[in-house]
């Protein structure tokens, strides 16, 4: 019988992998099998430990990887399914195979300097530490990339086809329709990856790329993430409020440290302050955005302007690209990041990882973090056992490199960022669906946040709603 293997984000919120065996044998030999999504798990040690296990089942044995789009919890453990043998077919949408030539190699070059980091002084429990992969088998891993456009049906194997629709999430994203047939039978799989939201410009503005999710699907099996299944977005405008937060930091004499994801966040951050600046509810101070993939993740955003939503597409034509705008400086070079933190001025400093787990932000936190004259804002989840949620937690110290970091700085976060949909927005396209999915799978969440989107789906939609286990089968009857 045919089956789901969820091999990630099951009892957690990183780490996507999902595996369909078509395989009529209960024991899964001779069927096809394709992994949707090959995310890197991201968080508590527990999980973040099982990156460096081999695949439950054999790299070599899996067919061909469908992939939703570029965050690292979805596409950042596919060097490590090449590099242990993966040599099949990886489909992606056009912008999402230009995001993951990016993301990828980054994600490798940070694994090399950090390993070289913890060498150098010594910090690590692994003699040597090593890089889950580097980033030349980031880049070999891209050979095997290949653009399937929206709506087109690409056939897999025999019993398996599938096609992309839009989820709306992020740049080039998808939710993957899977259309197997067996036993005499066809069935249609619904993999919604990260599902973005149905948008109000005033409620959350900045939204780089279109709003809302493809409506009317239909599935006999939906696999649906549950990032936000027991929180709602705020109802509130943020930039007021984050207008004050800055000029209050501004008027003390210290800067503003913003946690984000190179891709996206970090775009619709960059947009929305100059919104602000054009407004007058900001001051023109300087913007710096430390991180060597948002100069190429906004030169992807400028190059596939299909994708744009009505308020990008206007700042653009008024304003020019965001590489020429008079207060914004891009640090590429190690040395132009290191000659931030040189700075005694006020400014806003933009860097990556969004979780603090890697990346630049970490130096300029380290430095920054001890002076209350600071502030630090989250604009994007922060998952248990990141250095984001320790902070974004109120916990009084945190480790960076090695050392301990006292946290006297003001933190903030605002919610209306993220590019999840929530329970009612979930509720909104669920209730396009022509007719109720045979079984429903939770998946991408946290147990309390998927505990309770079930609840809210039993009740609202009657559905069978149930969670997915890491290492469960479902059989696909």
């Amino acid at each position: 019988m045919a089956y789901i293997q969820f091999l990630g984000a099951a009892g957690t919120v990183t780490g996507s992998k999902h595996l369909i065996n078509s395989s009529p044998d209960p024991s899964g030999k001779d069927g096809c099998q394709t992994l949707i999504d090959c995310g890197m798990f991201q968080g508590p040690k527990e999980w973040r430990e099982r990156n460096w296990q081999d695949t439950p089942v054999p790299a070599r044995e899996i067919d061909a990887v469908v992939l939703t789009h570029a965050h690292l919890d979805h596409c950042g453990w596919i060097p490590r399914l090449v590099k242990e043998g993966f040599r099949g077919p990886i489909y992606a949408t056009s912008a999402t195979i230009d995001l993951c030539g990016v993301i990828l190699p980054d994600s490798g070059h940070l694994q090399e300097e950090d390993a070289a980091f913890y060498n150098k002084t010594r910090t690590s429990k692994h003699t040597p530490a090593l890089p889950l992969y580097t980033l030349e088998e980031a880049q070999e891993a891209l050979q095997y990339f290949h653009p399937v456009a929206f709506g087109e049906s690409r056939q897999l194997c025999p019993e398996i086809s599938f096609r992309f629709v839009r989820a709306a999430h992020i740049l080039g994203s998808s939710m993957v329709e899977l259309t197997l047939s067996t036993d005499g039978q066809t069935r249609r799989l619904l993999f919604t990856g990260d599902i973005g939201r149905v948008r109000n410009q005033n409620v959350a503005p900045g939204k780089v790329v279109h709003s809302g999710p493809t409506e009317g699907e239909t599935a006999d099996v939906l696999v649906m993430e549950s990032t936000y299944g027991n929180r709602r977005h705020p109802s509130t405008d943020p930039r007021p409020e984050m207008a004050a937060l800055i000029k209050q930091t501004v008027a003390r004499g210290g800067s503003v440290i913003v946690p984000a994801f190179a891709v996206e966040r970090t775009q619709k951050l960059l947009f929305m302050l100059k919104q602000m600046m054009l407004a007058g509810q900001l001051p023109s101070i300087p913007v710096y955005c430390d991180s060597p993939m948002a100069i190429q993740a906004v030169q992807i955003f400028l190059k596939h302007s299909e994708e744009y939503s009505e308020e990008t597409r206007q700042l653009i034509k008024n304003c020019g690209s965001p590489m020429e705008w008079k207060e914004l400086t891009f640090a590429s070079t190690p040395e132009e990041s290191k000659r931030i933190n040189e700075t005694k001025f006020p400014s806003i400093i933009i860097s990556s990882s969004g979780m603090v787990t890697g990346g630049r932000i970490q130096h300029h936190l380290a430095q920054r973090l001890p002076d209350p004259r600071n502030t630090v804002i989250f604009i994007g989840f922060q998952a248990p056992g990141t250095r984001g949620f320790t902070i974004k937690s109120g916990a009084p110290e945190v480790k960076i490199f090695g050392q301990i970091v006292p946290i006297r700085a003001q933190i903030a976060a605002f919610e209306q960022f993220s590019d999840h949909a929530d329970p009612p927005e979930l509720l909104e396209w669920l209730h396009t669906f022509p007719k109720k999915p045979g079984a429903t799978y939770l998946v991408h969440g946290e147990p309390a946040a998927a505990s309770q989107l079930r609840d809210t789906m039993s009740k609202e939609l009657g559905w069978n709603v149930q969670i997915a286990q890491w290492m469960q089968k479902v059989q696909i009857s």
